[in-house]
């Protein structure tokens, strides 16, 4: 059990180191891997390793990746790796394999001592067992890095620590475990490997960090579809390479499109060093609460694109989907439907099901004026029940469900749209009905 986090301090103070070029240690695994589970309670504050704050996730359910590959050997080495320590190099390959997601498998249990205990062998005194939670899987994502002096972190190359949280939303046979732990866990084997984004819709996020301005602006970009690789900046005329802050992969300082300016383009790179969206410039300007200096963690912005856009909203719905083979369902249900108020639709989809459990993903387009503090209210059919949803905050009280809106976007201007997902616990048919809304 570790914990880990930056704070701003530590935050600021990598942004002025030189970002390596790349080769490392360790490629990714073509096929799946097997490495010791562990947990660690949350994020550190005001950051995790990739650089957002926990509440600005695209998931509940997140990894932290090894930062060395360094067996039997526990000690420090600066961050990012750079020259001659590029080869100590692991899976979180200096911050690059943020925002990427893994498909979780639950392995063989250890009957002895798994404590990670420096220059000690894992489960001794003991065995590696299969038993009832085996094959129970979970889609996570990778949102912070362990770099702590022992075992799992340095001997152990496909280690992953898991928010705790999320040790019994691991689903088999179409439910979640409920009860792997603490008793049944014992830093278990996993099993797993990168796969995209599921159920990925809509665009990427952008925010600035704290202490961002003119002169020093440091944003963070998330809901990318296979993770970040690179940010490209337009200043002066021309397209810049970004630096990344330390080695917190979500994180770039950029510039302004004039020197010391205050609007800003870029253009991503995902994990494959190809321009998302055929190369489409999101364009956007410092917010008016940053006039001096960003004060919060995150402070969200909206943009404007230029170039190939697959969704009219920047609003994405990126769902953790928790079943190892879903089966998609072909039609919404239901339909898009104005609600009583005329203030809103709402669209309803089940993205796929499996036995006793589906996904579902809900659009909601204002329809009138500007719409503070949006809800929705539903009745779910007989047998559904909640298991999770991202997004949005989903409230049920019996069959009846409140749905509002996130609290880094609780408000919808006129004419737009919000997207979010959830997975529930019985039929997917029907639909919720009695929608309206709040």
């Amino acid at each position: 059990m570790i914990r880990r986090g930056w704070t701003l301090l530590v935050v600021l103070c990598l942004a002025v180191l030189v970002w390596p070029s790349a080769g490392y240690a360790l490629p990714d695994p073509v096929s799946p891997v097997t490495g010791n589970g562990t947990w660690f309670d949350a994020l550190g504050s005001p950051y995790g390793g990739c650089g957002l704050p926990q509440g600005q996730l695209d998931s509940p359910h997140f990894v932290a990746l090894n930062v060395y590959n360094t067996p039997r050997d526990y000690a420090f080495y600066l961050r990012p790796l750079t020259g001659a320590n590029l080869a100590k190099a692991g899976m979180w390959n200096n911050g690059l394999n943020c925002g990427r997601w893994v498909r979780v498998s639950v392995a063989d249990y250890c009957t002895g001592i798994n404590d990670g205990a420096p220059n000690q062998a894992f489960c001794r005194n003991g065995s590696w067992v299969a038993d009832a939670y085996n094959g129970a899987t979970l889609t996570m994502l990778v949102a912070d890095s362990c770099g702590d002096p022992n075992g799992w972190c340095r001997d152990d190359p496909y280690h992953l620590d898991l928010a705790r949280a999320s040790l019994n939303q691991f689903v088999k046979n179409g439910a979640p475990v409920g009860d792997m732990s603490p008793d049944h866990w014992n830093n278990r084997r996993l099993t797993w490997q990168f796969v995209p984004a599921p159920n990925y819709t809509g665009d990427i996020r952008i925010g600035f960090m704290q202490g961002a301005q003119v002169w020093w602006p440091a944003i963070a970009v998330s809901r990318l579809a296979n993770g970040i690789h690179g940010v490209e900046y337009f200043a002066n005329g021309a397209w810049q390479t970004a630096q990344m802050n330390g080695d917190m992969g979500q994180s770039y300082v950029i510039g302004g499109t004039t020197t010391g300016g205050s609007q800003f383009q870029i253009r991503v790179r995902d994990a494959s060093d190809t321009l998302i969206n055929n190369g489409r410039i999101y364009s956007f300007s410092l917010p008016g609460s940053c006039s001096s200096t960003c004060g919060q963690p995150y402070t969200s912005v909206t943009y404007t694109t230029n170039g190939p856009s697959p969704s009219p909203s920047p609003s994405p719905s990126v769902s953790p989907s928790p079943s190892p083979s879903p089966s998609p369902s072909p039609s919404p249900s239901p339909s898009p439907s104005p609600s009583p108020s005329g203030r809103c639709t709402v669209t309803y989809q089940v993205t796929d099901s499996w036995t006793g459990a589906f996904n579902a993903s809900v659009s909601v387009r204002n329809t009138g004026a500007a719409w503070n503090n949006w809800s929705v209210i539903w009745t779910a059919p007989p047998g559904v029940t909640l298991g999770s949803a991202w997004n949005a905050v989903v409230t049920p009280s019996g069959s009846t469900w409140t749905i509002r809106g996130p609290a880094w976007a609780p408000n919808l201007a006129a004419g737009a749209t919000a997207t979010f997902g959830f997975q529930g616990n019985g039929p997917a048919t029907p639909g919720p009905s009695a929608i309206r809304c709040g």
